[in-house]
């Protein structure tokens, strides 16, 4: 009887090796075996996304689980997350609030105790107002740094101890320009992002040197999505970057090996200005 637990990269390969040598009977094919019982026995790696909607949330969730991840599924709004894990294999859904940190954090705890601590976190959360300064409701201002700042230094404080533990772990953060820059309209927005940034930056620093790859990635780009598309109808498909797209970046990016990692890490369509 052949038993395995957990495997990955090498360990995977001299699993499907030693399912070869398994001895056949008449209802298992040797490709039955290799092919279909070993990924039976495997056990998938735990990725965690923080903040699935229909975009780039979405699409991390697709491509770590083409990946060979099983991937736990954060986001505010419970039936379309639902949804999500009817239609995805290999996901499951638990829908939280970040505003309310001890809501958030005792999600995060619960995964663990279902899931087991992740190896990769996709911190993709954000929530935004636009609005002059002069119109800014101070409670909203506040709710925001809640979901795109405290909410990252939580998932730090809960996750990040277990995942130095575990080693090979990645905290990958999703940033856009107004991490960088402010620009009227965005009072309530920028100063959360540019927080969040630094707030990255600092645990890169003090984490990094234990293992934990912590990085931001910057999206500069509208996202191709309906609802950007029906307010930007005269623009060519090229000028918007594919969930798809980012999606590949970042699971690069939380795969990078340890003598080359990033931090800072940058993308848009080629033919945004800069």
């Amino acid at each position: 009887m052949l038993v395995i637990t957990t495997m990955t990269g090498k360990s995977l390969i001299d699993g499907m090796a030693l399912a070869l040598l398994m001895p056949r009977n008449d209802h298992t094919s040797r490709r039955g075996t290799c092919v279909e019982d070993v990924f039976v026995m495997m056990e998938r790696p735990h990725c965690l996304v923080v903040g699935v909607g229909a975009g780039t949330g979405l699409a991390c969730v697709r491509r770590f689980v083409d990946g060979g991840y099983k991937v736990s599924m954060i986001a505010r709004h419970e039936e379309r997350l639902l949804s999500f894990a009817d239609s995805i294999p290999h996901t499951m859904a638990y829908p939280s609030d970040l505003a309310e940190p001890d809501n958030y954090r005792a999600t995060l705890r619960r995964i663990v105790d279902e899931q087991g601590p992740p190896k990769k976190v996709v911190y993709n959360a954000a929530l935004a107002t636009f609005q002059p300064y002069s119109e800014l409701d101070i409670d909203l201002f506040e709710r925001n740094f809640r979901v795109n700042t405290t909410g990252l230094l939580v998932t730090a404080q809960e996750l990040a101890p277990q995942m130095v533990t575990a080693g090979d772990g990645a905290l990958i953060i999703t940033g856009n320009t107004g991490a960088s820059r402010g620009i009227p309209r965005f009072v309530g927005f920028s100063p959360t992002k540019a927080s969040q940034r630094i707030l990255a930056e600092s645990l890169a620093r003090e984490l990094g040197p234990q293992g934990l790859h912590i990085a931001y990635v910057v999206i500069d780009a509208m996202i191709d999505m309906p609802m950007v598309r029906n307010r930007l109808t005269d623009k060519p498909d090229d000028f918007f970057a594919k969930p798809d797209d980012i999606a590949g970046e970042i699971f690069h990016t939380a795969h990078q090996p340890p003598s080359t990692r990033s931090f800072l890490v940058e993308i848009r369509p080629f033919g945004e200005p800069w």
